[in-house]
């Protein structure tokens, strides 16, 4: 089944040290959005970068960071997303790390899962 229109894409700003119950905050995302249904999310990890603190984190030899830049997109409607950006601050709270949450409206061209096509 093909599914468009408009959507949302949230993208979570977090470091890849943050963790979540022992662990990566980002996975911590990853299964919560799949458990929650959404429809898409992806983990990004960034070569460089910085945030509110401006501490450069970067993969330059001259200053190795563990604790790059971690970027989760997650895409779905917008009645499904908002509940679930308050279980994302939950785990933020608990977390206790510096993030950042953006939200854009998204128009999908195509979802459709593999091996679908006729």
């Amino acid at each position: 089944m093909s599914e468009d229109g408009v959507f949302k894409l949230v993208r979570i700003f977090i470091g890849e040290d943050d963790r979540h119950e022992g662990k990566p905050l980002y996975e911590a995302i990853l299964v919560a959005a799949r458990k929650a249904g959404l429809h898409g999310a992806t983990v990004l990890r960034g070569i460089a970068g910085f945030g509110a603190s401006s501490v450069l984190h970067t993969t330059r030899i001259l200053r190795m960071s563990h604790d790059l830049p971690i970027v989760v997109e997650l895409v779905d409607r917008e009645h499904r997303i908002a509940p679930f950006i308050e279980q994302i601050e939950a785990m933020l709270d608990e977390a206790d790390c510096g993030a950042l949450i953006t939200s854009e409206k998204a128009e999908v061209i195509r979802y459709e899962p593999r091996g679908r096509r006729g």
